[in-house]
């Protein structure tokens, strides 16, 4: 069987069996009546449901009931997941276990095959003996590439759920994806196959820089795309949006950030009307990673690690998780609008 994620088989392993998936007669699970201002992340926490575990479970037990962009209605009833019972769903699906995404989100449930013909490719900045930009949130030591790399975990797991082949480029086999504030900081990330992180700069991009290429031409013929994921690092007093480069020379690098980038600013005309998203994308050819791999890439900065308003929202679990998604529909909205355009 063809695997839909590449490991390094000689420290992680992977298993595939398909799970029975029971119908579920509605009067055996739970209900709730959504509340103003709930959001499907808010219900699950209030309801002592993990939202990362069971966001897609909610969303196919209710799907007649959610509008746009999986919104809730205020005073209508939702069946709540079976949280004993993992995967309730009236249909038998796939389930694949990835070990990369930790324990408790190892099971990755099958939402469609809309990126089935994919390969992506998924960078988090920095690691290793490099933490990236650093900073103190309640006297703790927080790092760049600890948050870059849980944002990338749930933005490959979001892929995988639609079908698509992800190879997570940087990884650390015993973080997987954290719901704590504060994640622990630590210099054993490694680069695919089972590479040391270089401490020099230039030989830390290099090596990443060729391990994309070097599957990229593997792949060859292949739709491929690449996400690099950073937190930036600006004066203290200095909140951003997140903001997404692109070569400017790569057609389809711009549509990819321009999609991620439309999806941003349709989200937040719909959950913060009152807010004016000043995020950007923009070519930057010079970076070394823009500049140097081969597949049309994106380029994304989630936030100034050092303003303390961002910092609450990149320390958030439930609003990492809704960066991992929103990037995951705009790269949807980017490789459907693709196909109409006959492009690789």
């Amino acid at each position: 069987m063809k695997s839909a994620f590449r490991l390094n088989r000689s420290k992680y392993f992977f298993c595939f069996f398909l799970l029975p998936m029971l119908v579920v007669a509605q009067d055996s699970l739970r209900t709730v009546v959504a509340k103003q201002g709930d959001g499907i992340y808010s219900l699950l926490r209030e309801n002592g449901i993990n939202p990362t575990k069971f966001y897609n479970q909610f969303v196919a037990l209710n799907a007649k009931d959610l509008g746009e962009d999986e919104v809730l209605y205020m005073g209508r009833t939702y069946l709540l997941p079976d949280t004993l019972s993992i995967g309730k769903v009236d249909k038998i699906e796939d389930e694949i276990k990835y070990p990369i995404f930790g324990e408790d989100f190892a099971r990755v449930d099958s939402v469609s095959n809309r990126l089935g013909d994919t390969v992506y490719y998924l960078i988090s900045g920095h690691g290793g003996p490099d933490p990236g930009a650093v900073d103190r949130y309640d006297g703790k030591l927080i790092a760049e590439d600890e948050y870059a790399y849980d944002v990338t975990l749930r933005l490959a797991r979001e892929l995988l759920s639609h079908g698509a082949e992800v190879h997570i480029i940087v990884q650390d086999g015993n973080d997987g994806i954290r719901d704590d504030r504060i994640l622990e900081v630590d210099t054993d990330e490694i680069v695919i196959p089972d590479q040391a992180i270089p401490l020099k700069q230039l030989a830390r991009l290099k090596q990443r820089t060729e391990a994309v290429n070097d599957l990229y031409s593997k792949n060859r013929g292949k739709y491929q795309r690449l996400l690099v994921t950073h937190v930036d690092s600006r004066s203290r007093g200095t909140n951003i949006d997140v903001f997404f480069y692109h070569h400017e020379k790569s057609k389809n690098g711009k549509r990819l950030a321009e999609s991620i980038h439309l999806t941003f600013l349709r989200k937040y005309r719909k959950f913060q009307p009152n807010r004016v998203y000043n995020g950007t994308f923009m070519e930057r050819s010079g970076l070394y990673v823009v500049k140097n791999t081969l597949p049309a890439m994106a380029y994304i900065e989630i936030g100034n690690l050092r303003s303390k308003k961002d910092q609450r929202r990149i320390l958030d679990p439930d609003n990492r998780q809704a960066l991992a998604k929103w990037i995951s529909e705009g790269i949807l909205l980017d490789y459907e609008s693709s196909k109409m355009g006959g492009s690789k």
